[in-house]
Protein backbone atom coordinates (compact mmCIF):
# COMPACT_ATOMS: atom_id res chain seq x y z
CA UNK A 1 0.00 0.00 0.00
CA UNK A 2 1.37 3.43 -1.28
CA UNK A 3 1.98 6.17 1.46
CA UNK A 4 -1.01 8.21 0.28
CA UNK A 5 -3.69 5.68 0.31
CA UNK A 6 -2.33 4.54 3.46
CA UNK A 7 -2.82 8.24 4.92
CA UNK A 8 -6.71 7.91 3.38
CA UNK A 9 -7.16 5.29 5.52
CA UNK A 10 -6.22 6.23 8.49
CA UNK A 11 -8.17 9.93 8.03
CA UNK A 12 -10.93 7.37 7.30
CA UNK A 13 -10.95 5.43 10.57
CA UNK A 14 -9.92 8.64 12.53
CA UNK A 15 -13.06 10.47 11.68
CA UNK A 16 -14.80 6.88 12.37
CA UNK A 17 -13.27 7.63 16.08
CA UNK A 18 -11.19 4.53 15.74
CA UNK A 19 -7.60 5.26 17.64
CA UNK A 20 -5.64 2.56 16.53
CA UNK A 21 -5.55 -0.18 13.88
CA UNK A 22 -3.77 -3.47 14.04
CA UNK A 23 -1.90 -5.35 11.32
CA UNK A 24 -3.37 -8.69 9.77
CA UNK A 25 -0.31 -11.02 10.73
CA UNK A 26 1.19 -8.98 13.69
CA UNK A 27 1.45 -10.25 17.47
CA UNK A 28 -1.57 -9.76 19.07
CA UNK A 29 -1.69 -6.29 20.60
CA UNK A 30 0.67 -4.54 17.90
CA UNK A 31 -0.59 -1.50 16.33
CA UNK A 32 0.03 -0.78 12.49
CA UNK A 33 -0.63 2.85 13.15
CA UNK A 34 -2.61 5.73 15.48
CA UNK A 35 -5.26 6.99 13.15
CA UNK A 36 -6.41 9.49 16.01
CA UNK A 37 -4.42 12.10 13.97
CA UNK A 38 -5.03 16.02 15.45
CA UNK A 39 -5.97 17.06 19.38
CA UNK A 40 -9.00 17.98 17.65
CA UNK A 41 -9.74 14.27 16.54
CA UNK A 42 -8.92 13.09 20.34
CA UNK A 43 -10.79 15.46 22.43
CA UNK A 44 -13.78 14.46 20.11
CA UNK A 45 -13.39 10.73 20.86
CA UNK A 46 -16.02 8.99 22.88
CA UNK A 47 -18.43 11.39 22.63
CA UNK A 48 -22.02 9.08 22.66
CA UNK A 49 -20.20 6.61 24.48
CA UNK A 50 -20.31 4.02 21.74
CA UNK A 51 -17.87 1.66 19.92
CA UNK A 52 -19.74 2.85 17.15
CA UNK A 53 -21.67 5.26 17.93
CA UNK A 54 -19.12 7.94 17.36
CA UNK A 55 -18.59 7.01 13.81
CA UNK A 56 -18.26 10.60 11.78
CA UNK A 57 -16.98 11.60 8.38
CA UNK A 58 -17.55 10.57 5.00
CA UNK A 59 -20.91 8.82 4.34
CA UNK A 60 -18.39 6.07 2.12
CA UNK A 61 -16.54 3.60 2.82
CA UNK A 62 -13.35 3.50 0.98
CA UNK A 63 -13.43 3.39 -2.95
CA UNK A 64 -14.61 0.13 -3.87
CA UNK A 65 -15.31 -1.37 -0.41
CA UNK A 66 -17.38 -4.16 -0.53
CA UNK A 67 -18.37 -7.31 1.95
CA UNK A 68 -15.65 -10.01 0.30
CA UNK A 69 -13.29 -6.58 0.33
CA UNK A 70 -13.67 -6.25 4.09
CA UNK A 71 -13.54 -9.88 5.17
CA UNK A 72 -9.63 -10.44 3.16
CA UNK A 73 -8.81 -7.72 4.77
CA UNK A 74 -10.04 -9.56 8.13
CA UNK A 75 -8.00 -12.30 6.92
CA UNK A 76 -6.93 -15.05 9.94
CA UNK A 77 -7.36 -11.92 12.25
CA UNK A 78 -5.06 -12.25 15.27
CA UNK A 79 -5.19 -8.97 16.41
CA UNK A 80 -6.68 -9.50 19.73
CA UNK A 81 -6.82 -12.16 22.27
CA UNK A 82 -9.90 -13.45 20.76
CA UNK A 83 -8.41 -15.64 18.29
CA UNK A 84 -6.35 -17.82 20.86
CA UNK A 85 -9.41 -19.61 21.32
CA UNK A 86 -11.77 -19.53 18.35
CA UNK A 87 -12.38 -22.18 15.35
CA UNK A 88 -13.50 -19.68 12.62
CA UNK A 89 -14.10 -16.30 12.25
CA UNK A 90 -17.77 -15.46 11.97
CA UNK A 91 -17.89 -13.03 9.65
CA UNK A 92 -21.67 -12.33 8.89
CA UNK A 93 -24.36 -13.68 6.23
CA UNK A 94 -26.76 -12.62 3.81
CA UNK A 95 -27.55 -9.74 0.59
CA UNK A 96 -24.49 -6.92 0.44
CA UNK A 97 -28.24 -5.33 -0.80
CA UNK A 98 -30.26 -6.36 2.38
CA UNK A 99 -32.59 -3.37 3.40
CA UNK A 100 -32.17 -4.82 6.99
CA UNK A 101 -29.55 -5.66 9.25
CA UNK A 102 -29.57 -7.21 12.58
CA UNK A 103 -26.46 -7.13 14.66
CA UNK A 104 -25.53 -9.32 17.82
CA UNK A 105 -22.93 -9.38 20.09
CA UNK A 106 -21.05 -12.18 19.52
CA UNK A 107 -20.83 -16.20 17.98
CA UNK A 108 -21.35 -18.89 20.58
CA UNK A 109 -20.22 -22.62 20.09
CA UNK A 110 -22.41 -23.21 17.09
CA UNK A 111 -21.27 -20.54 15.49
CA UNK A 112 -17.26 -20.61 16.03
CA UNK A 113 -17.82 -24.36 14.52
CA UNK A 114 -19.58 -23.23 11.43
CA UNK A 115 -18.52 -19.90 10.53
CA UNK A 116 -22.26 -18.63 9.96
CA UNK A 117 -23.73 -16.07 13.06
CA UNK A 118 -27.21 -17.41 14.52
CA UNK A 119 -27.43 -20.69 13.56
CA UNK A 120 -27.63 -22.45 17.52
CA UNK A 121 -30.83 -22.13 19.54
CA UNK A 122 -31.06 -18.40 19.54
CA UNK A 123 -30.38 -18.31 15.72
CA UNK A 124 -32.97 -20.95 15.24
CA UNK A 125 -35.57 -18.44 17.23
CA UNK A 126 -34.42 -15.63 15.35
CA UNK A 127 -35.03 -16.89 12.14
CA UNK A 128 -38.78 -18.20 13.10
CA UNK A 129 -38.78 -14.48 14.76
CA UNK A 130 -38.22 -13.29 11.02
CA UNK A 131 -39.90 -15.44 8.87
CA UNK A 132 -42.97 -16.01 11.20
CA UNK A 133 -43.70 -12.03 12.05
CA UNK A 134 -42.82 -11.55 8.11
CA UNK A 135 -45.57 -13.96 7.22
CA UNK A 136 -48.30 -12.88 9.91
CA UNK A 137 -47.72 -9.28 8.83
CA UNK A 138 -48.36 -10.01 5.18
CA UNK A 139 -44.35 -9.41 4.52
CA UNK A 140 -42.77 -11.90 1.88
CA UNK A 141 -39.62 -12.33 3.83
CA UNK A 142 -37.04 -14.81 4.61
CA UNK A 143 -33.70 -14.99 6.86
CA UNK A 144 -31.50 -15.09 2.88
CA UNK A 145 -33.57 -11.63 2.49
CA UNK A 146 -31.93 -9.65 5.65
CA UNK A 147 -27.92 -9.41 6.80
CA UNK A 148 -27.00 -11.03 10.02
CA UNK A 149 -23.75 -10.26 11.60
CA UNK A 150 -22.08 -9.90 14.92
CA UNK A 151 -20.54 -6.79 17.11
CA UNK A 152 -17.15 -9.18 17.19
CA UNK A 153 -15.92 -11.88 15.01
CA UNK A 154 -14.61 -14.61 17.35
CA UNK A 155 -16.34 -16.27 20.01
CA UNK A 156 -15.38 -15.18 23.20
CA UNK A 157 -13.99 -17.79 25.99
CA UNK A 158 -17.29 -19.25 27.59
CA UNK A 159 -19.67 -16.34 25.88
CA UNK A 160 -18.28 -13.95 28.30
CA UNK A 161 -19.39 -10.27 26.90
CA UNK A 162 -16.67 -8.87 24.79
CA UNK A 163 -14.34 -6.36 26.20
CA UNK A 164 -13.86 -2.81 25.07
CA UNK A 165 -10.52 -3.12 23.36
CA UNK A 166 -12.03 -6.39 21.27
CA UNK A 167 -15.25 -4.31 20.49
CA UNK A 168 -13.17 -1.51 18.99
CA UNK A 169 -10.81 -3.66 16.82
CA UNK A 170 -13.74 -5.80 15.62
CA UNK A 171 -15.75 -2.18 15.25
CA UNK A 172 -13.76 -0.71 12.27
CA UNK A 173 -14.74 -4.10 10.13
CA UNK A 174 -18.63 -3.57 11.38
CA UNK A 175 -18.78 0.13 10.53
CA UNK A 176 -17.60 -0.90 7.04
CA UNK A 177 -20.18 -3.64 7.12
CA UNK A 178 -22.80 -1.61 7.73
CA UNK A 179 -21.65 1.70 5.22
CA UNK A 180 -21.21 -1.16 2.74
CA UNK A 181 -25.03 -2.48 2.77
CA UNK A 182 -26.77 0.86 3.71
CA UNK A 183 -29.81 -0.32 5.17
CA UNK A 184 -32.90 1.45 5.92
CA UNK A 185 -32.53 -0.38 9.18
CA UNK A 186 -30.42 -1.41 11.60
CA UNK A 187 -31.68 -4.05 14.44
CA UNK A 188 -29.61 -4.30 17.57
CA UNK A 189 -29.99 -7.73 19.46
CA UNK A 190 -29.23 -7.37 22.89
CA UNK A 191 -27.40 -4.75 25.82
CA UNK A 192 -23.93 -5.02 24.06
CA UNK A 193 -24.97 -4.30 20.69
CA UNK A 194 -27.49 -1.74 21.39
CA UNK A 195 -25.52 0.35 23.17
CA UNK A 196 -22.45 -0.12 20.89
CA UNK A 197 -24.43 1.43 18.33
CA UNK A 198 -26.28 3.89 19.57
CA UNK A 199 -24.36 5.08 22.29
CA UNK A 200 -26.91 4.83 25.09
CA UNK A 201 -25.28 3.34 28.40
CA UNK A 202 -29.16 2.11 29.67
CA UNK A 203 -30.28 -1.67 29.76
CA UNK A 204 -31.57 -3.40 26.67
CA UNK A 205 -35.40 -3.45 28.44
CA UNK A 206 -35.14 0.33 28.22
CA UNK A 207 -33.65 0.70 25.11
CA UNK A 208 -35.89 -1.87 23.07
CA UNK A 209 -38.84 -0.76 21.19
CA UNK A 210 -37.29 3.16 20.38
CA UNK A 211 -35.87 4.12 17.71
CA UNK A 212 -32.05 5.57 17.43
CA UNK A 213 -29.43 6.20 14.75
CA UNK A 214 -26.21 5.22 13.85
CA UNK A 215 -24.79 7.64 11.61
CA UNK A 216 -28.50 8.66 9.27
CA UNK A 217 -29.37 4.81 9.67
CA UNK A 218 -32.56 4.65 11.79
CA UNK A 219 -31.82 1.82 14.76
CA UNK A 220 -34.60 -0.89 16.14
CA UNK A 221 -33.56 -2.13 19.50
CA UNK A 222 -34.77 -5.42 20.82
CA UNK A 223 -33.87 -8.61 23.04
CA UNK A 224 -31.09 -10.90 21.55
CA UNK A 225 -32.55 -14.46 21.37
CA UNK A 226 -31.07 -15.83 23.66
CA UNK A 227 -32.20 -14.16 26.45
CA UNK A 228 -36.01 -15.34 25.08
CA UNK A 229 -35.02 -18.59 25.53
CA UNK A 230 -35.53 -18.45 28.77
CA UNK A 231 -38.55 -20.13 30.36
CA UNK A 232 -39.16 -16.77 32.35
CA UNK A 233 -39.16 -14.14 30.14
CA UNK A 234 -41.98 -14.81 28.04
CA UNK A 235 -43.02 -11.23 28.58
CA UNK A 236 -39.90 -10.56 26.78
CA UNK A 237 -40.79 -12.71 24.05
CA UNK A 238 -43.85 -11.14 23.12
CA UNK A 239 -42.38 -7.39 23.64
CA UNK A 240 -39.42 -8.45 21.14
CA UNK A 241 -42.17 -9.71 18.60
CA UNK A 242 -43.78 -6.19 18.35
CA UNK A 243 -40.43 -5.12 18.49
CA UNK A 244 -39.78 -6.73 15.04
CA UNK A 245 -43.10 -6.02 14.04
CA UNK A 246 -41.89 -1.99 14.05
CA UNK A 247 -39.09 -2.70 12.23
CA UNK A 248 -40.59 -5.11 9.76
CA UNK A 249 -42.95 -2.24 8.63
CA UNK A 250 -40.82 -0.05 8.47
CA UNK A 251 -38.10 -1.29 6.23
CA UNK A 252 -40.73 -3.16 3.91
CA UNK A 253 -43.92 -1.25 3.77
Amino acid sequence: MNAELLRQYLEFYRDLGIQTLYRQNAPAGEPLADARGSDQSRDREGAGGGTLANARGSDMAPAGDTLIAIQNDIGDCQRCRLHEGRHKIVFGVGSERAPLVFVGEGPGADEDAQGIPFVGRAGQLLTQMIEGTAKKEGIALTREDVYICNMVKCRPPGNRTPEPDEMEICGQFLCRQLMTIRPKAICALGGTAARAVTGHKEGVTKLRGKWFQWRDIPVMVTYHPSYLLRPYNQDAKREAWEDLKKVLHFVYD
